[in-house]
């Protein structure tokens, strides 16, 4: 009953929020805001229509959620401070903001979805070579993402500094670190499909 109550005024919640929106005139925003509910809250959506009741909450649903709860704050942290870092940086770049943050919120609630998927579905059915296979793509695409911001960074630097056409640094930003996150996401990819629908 506690769980439906809090629901219902979520639910409330998310409607008076709406109206605010649309008062400003930030359509953007909420067309973002509404996917982020849709997605946060599909299974507590999909067992009200096909059950008319709210699923069970055990401790295995409290689990995989608060993971992936930290997976989604992580990921809008970090896209958070490298928009800020890009922004100070170019800060002849023009980026309408209301579309900056609908893209981030949807992406948020992107990455929650995935997050819970995988630690809900993917996860048991993955033996330990396989999540070690996971954990080393994964590790491969932050890499390559951490290495094309600092190569950027140092190119843009050597480039300022010196006044030259500086080429090592351009061609890992260009080339080394966009194949390394094409690699990294790929393999995650193949492996959580794996655990989607294969047994351990």
């Amino acid at each position: 009953m506690r769980t439906v109550k809090a629901f219902i005024g979520l639910a409330i919640a998310a409607l008076v929020g709406a109206l605010v929106l649309i008062s400003l005139k930030a359509y953007y925003v909420l067309v973002a805001v509404v996917a982020g509910l849709l997605i946060l809250g599909y299974r507590e959506l999909w067992s009200l229509i096909t059950t008319r009741s709210l699923p069970p909450l055990d401790e295995r649903v409290k689990g995989n959620t608060g993971k992936a709860i930290r997976n989604g704050f992580v990921f809008f942290v970090a896209v958070s401070i490298f928009l800020m870092l890009f922004l100070s940086v170019r800060q002849t770049v023009e980026l309408e903001l209301l579309h900056v943050l609908g893209g981030l919120f949807v992406a948020t609630g992107l990455v929650y979805l995935l997050s819970y998927v995988f630690y809900d579905r993917a996860e048991p059915n993955l033996d330990e070579r396989r999540s070690r296979m996971l954990k080393t793509f994964l590790m491969v695409a932050g890499i390559s993402v951490a290495v094309f911001i600092l190569s950027v960074f140092l190119h843009n630097m050597s480039s300022g500094l010196f006044d030259i056409e500086e080429a090592v640094f351009f061609t890992i930003a260009t080339i080394i670190a966009p194949l390394g996150l094409v690699v990294g996401l790929i393999g995650s990819l193949v492996v959580f499909i794996k655990g989607l629908v294969g047994h351990k």
